[in-house]
């Protein structure tokens, strides 16, 4: 009988991070991970997405923080595929060392940009 597949940790770390704010949610889809708000994806975990051999969180961001992102730093964030024209970001998570409080303070950026204005309000960015 074939062992069942453990979790990626870096899902599971992501996951941890996401579903600790108001009302989320996730759904897997293979290797994937959608997180929602309200039926609303604010956030996506990819690994090898069309084969691209990347392990990424995908978030929205400010209208142009996400190619200030990129051109600031090319070797961890890239403009992911179909929706990086429309204000979302990719921080790869496969290499060097993963800073684990940018990571949730680009879920929790994401978040407050998707979720209802009253969800959105009780959550505190670093900045705030």
């Amino acid at each position: 009988m074939p062992q069942p597949q453990r979790e990626d940790p870096r899902l599971t770390r992501v996951s941890r991070i996401c579903l600790a704010l108001p009302e989320a949610t996730r759904t897997l889809a293979g290797l994937h991970a959608a997180f929602l708000v309200r039926k609303k994806t604010f956030a996506w975990f990819l690994n090898n997405h069309h084969g691209d051999g990347i392990v990424s969180l995908c978030c929205k961001v400010m209208k142009g923080d996400n190619t200030a992102l990129v051109a600031a730093s090319p070797e961890r964030f890239y403009l992911p595929a179909y929706v990086g024209s429309r204000g979302w970001i990719a921080l790869r998570l496969d290499v060097g060392q993963v800073d684990w409080d940018e990571v949730a303070e680009l879920a929790r950026g994401s978040y407050r940009l998707i979720a209802p204005k009253r969800l959105a309000a009780t959550v505190h960015l670093a900045s705030d």
